[in-house]
């Protein structure tokens, strides 16, 4: 057992958690209809509830692992984005997932869509992960305050100090379309966001 992985099975035993990549786990709400999507239930996701389908997406601006920033308004009216929260860089299933997304990167870099991966970790931590798995989208640094952003979206975990492993579809004008959210221990399928981009695209 390399040190990550020793690493990750000491987390996971402190929290009880375990992995388990096969389980579709989480917390899922498929994509709704245009026509039915509300906006008036941002203060509510901007004070730590959870955005659910139709909720307007917090907005927040951290940096990258480069030390630029970004702010998800930045795409507002341009791209889709979506959101990818993971705990820890480096640990087995985090790493596992990011590599999915960097060799499957046009399914999240394309005209349509754009990747904002964010973890609690340093800038400096995820410079050298990305530099040592070969990413090239952003990982954002949700470092300090302290998990600031990931309570915005109500998946902080406080006794890990770690976001769980939220993914939130977000469109053009700000709206979560679709999410799904995975406890710490569950490695997400990245299917389902899959399939709810091809509906938002195909809506226009």
């Amino acid at each position: 057992m390399d040190r990550n992985q020793a690493g990750g099975t000491q987390v996971r035993a402190a929290l009880n958690l375990s992995e388990r990549p096969g389980r579709p786990a989480g917390t899922l709400e498929a994509m709704t209809d245009p026509s039915t999507i509300s906006t008036t239930r941002t203060a509510a996701a901007a004070g730590g509830h959870r955005p659910a389908v139709g909720d307007v997406a917090p907005d927040f601006t951290l940096r990258d692992q480069n030390g630029a920033t970004v702010s998800l308004s930045d795409f507002r009216g341009a791209k889709n984005v979506v959101i990818v929260f993971y705990p820890f860089a480096f640990s087995g299933i985090c790493t596992g997932e990011l590599c999915e997304i960097r060799d499957n990167l046009s399914g999240f870099v394309s005209e349509d869509i754009h990747v904002l991966t964010i973890s609690c970790d340093h800038m400096f931590s995820l410079r050298a992960f990305a530099d040592r798995e070969g990413y090239f989208f952003p990982l954002l640094s949700d470092f300090w305050p302290h998990g600031e952003v990931a309570r915005r979206y109500g998946i902080f975990h406080e006794s890990a100090g770690a976001a769980r492993r939220g993914t939130f579809l977000v469109d053009r004008e700000g709206i979560v379309r679709w999410t799904l959210v995975n406890e710490i221990g569950e490695a997400r399928d990245f299917s389902g966001y899959h399939a709810a981009l091809r509906e938002l695209v195909a809506s226009g």
